[in-house]
């Protein structure tokens, strides 16, 4: 087996330990990224100092999560999270053990891990790899396999079954099928686990080279119905017409070609979520089905997953953002006053990751997109942005202070003026000035009676 890279700062490190009696090892995805060719400089170290001991080595370390044996050691400038060999008690609730036991012995703290190709250390002085679960054989024959017992594995943390279908996604490896058994029989036990890590393994899935095929998995285990039913809920919903796959395999497909053309998360969750209003709005058509609104539902629906997962606002907004619009329509025949109406109502900060998702779409539905139109209305955008045109409120000629000056009073009166002002320069940018939009404004008020208060 081939020696993992030790730096000269890593070797310092691991030197404090030994001279005082102490081993160092690095572990768990930094070694199995290396034997797989592929970077990786996030690296875990475990130790068989106690945490208290560790303390005493160093001038300074942070107790990061000192109850189970890990604490953060601040060396050179640099910071190590650091863990002490252990064995777990039972696990009673599916999420943590019962108790921590901090042991001297590497071997029987690599047991406790969870799959064979995370269970390598190196040692953090001459970077020989440790391999006792036969691990390297699984990485050179592409398998995913729990240490031990699987059904132990995923009973002890349910989580592990997502990171399973994580690491596929990452690895394009196939789930070894005792392995894979386990998690269709323990799925349930994902109802035990914290929200927040199922929603950070959703992400790491969903930013994986792979991740159709992990969600796959999920799927075929039934571990997507529990952790998302409104997806799950597409499978067998036919479309026809021009679909070739049911919603749910579209869904996945197109999350596939979001990732394959290097598009940001939000996007990949957009295309992972993008028609999931369809189960909901489908009606028969003639020889195929319509699906009218789904764009709307399946913006409620998103909000509601990811509200369920906590994800943050920035991520519910943008996300849900993209599928209530991902049905935008372009003809070369549009006015530039309804391309400015797009710009407005899409947002200019999100049309790119708009394009990115309707580009996916297409690849999921054809094997490929034609960009012509949306190229054709890419350059229509980019002018009028390059032509300063009005586009919001802030960029009117006149503002809230000006319409008081006018005599309009303050509150909703002024909000709805300025609207006004901003749709009819969206019809005709040339209305933008001072003097113009100030008899707009004159003449709105009459026109809604709004004379006298």
């Amino acid at each position: 087996m081939r020696t993992f890279p030790i730096t000269g700062r890593i070797k310092r490190f691991a030197s404090v330990f030994r001279d005082n009696g102490y081993s160092l090892f690095v572990v768990g995805g930094a070694v199995r990224d290396f034997l797989l060719g592929l970077g990786n400089s996030d690296l875990d170290f475990t130790t068989d100092a106690r945490p208290e001991e560790v303390i005493a080595l160093f001038r300074t370390v942070i107790p990061t999560g000192i109850a189970h044996g890990t604490v953060t050691v601040i060396f050179e400038g640099e910071h190590y999270e650091v863990t002490t060999f252990r064995s777990e008690g039972e696990y009673k609730d599916g999420r943590r053990p019962s108790s921590v036991t901090f042991i001297p012995s590497l071997e029987e703290d690599l047991k406790r891990r969870d799959f064979t190709i995370n269970a390598f250390a190196a040692s953090a002085i001459t970077g020989k790899i440790v391999d006792n679960h036969n691990g390297e054989q699984d990485l050179k024959d592409g398998i995913i396999r729990a240490i031990g017992n699987p059904y132990e594995r995923f009973d002890e943390d349910a989580l592990r079954i997502m990171r399973a279908a994580r690491i596929s996604g990452k690895l394009n490896f196939t789930i070894e099928e005792r392995t894979f058994n386990a998690m269709g029989t323990l799925k349930e036990n994902l109802r035990l686990v914290s929200v927040e890590r199922l929603h950070d393994e959703l992400v790491h899935l969903v930013k994986s080279a792979y991740p159709k095929k992990g969600f796959e998995y999920l799927h075929a285990s039934g571990a997507l119905a529990v952790i998302l039913p409104e997806l799950a809920q597409g499978d067998g919903v036919l479309q026809k017409g021009f679909h070739h796959e049911d919603v749910l395999q579209h869904s996945l497909t197109t999350c596939q070609k979001a990732a394959d053309i290097g598009s940001s998360v939000h996007v990949r969750l957009a295309a992972l979520f993008h028609d999931i209003g369809k189960t909901a709005t489908r009606k028969p058509d003639g020889d195929r089905f319509s699906f009218h609104n789904h764009e709307i539902v399946g913006e409620a629906l998103t909000k509601t997953i990811l509200r369920r997962l906590k994800a943050s606002n920035e991520e519910i907004d943008t996300v849900s953002h993209l599928v209530r619009h991902h049905m935008f329509t372009y003809t070369p025949e549009m006015t530039d006053s309804a391309v400015r109406r797009f710009i407005v109502r899409v947002g200019i900060e999100h049309i790119e990751d708009l394009f990115k998702l309707r580009i996916a779409d297409q690849m999921a539905i054809s094997g490929r997109a034609d960009t012509d139109l949306l190229d054709e209305f890419s350059k229509r955008i980019n002018g009028i942005i390059s032509s300063d045109d009005a586009l919001s409120i802030k960029d009117l000629a006149i503002g809230g202070n000006d319409l008081l000056a006018l005599g309009i009073p303050k509150g909703k009166r002024i909000g709805q003026t300025l609207q006004y002002l901003l749709e009819t320069v969206l019809d005709d940018p040339a209305q933008n000035t001072k003097e113009q939009l100030f008899r707009i404004a004159l003449a709105y008020q009459e026109l809604c009676g709004f004379t006298s208060d």
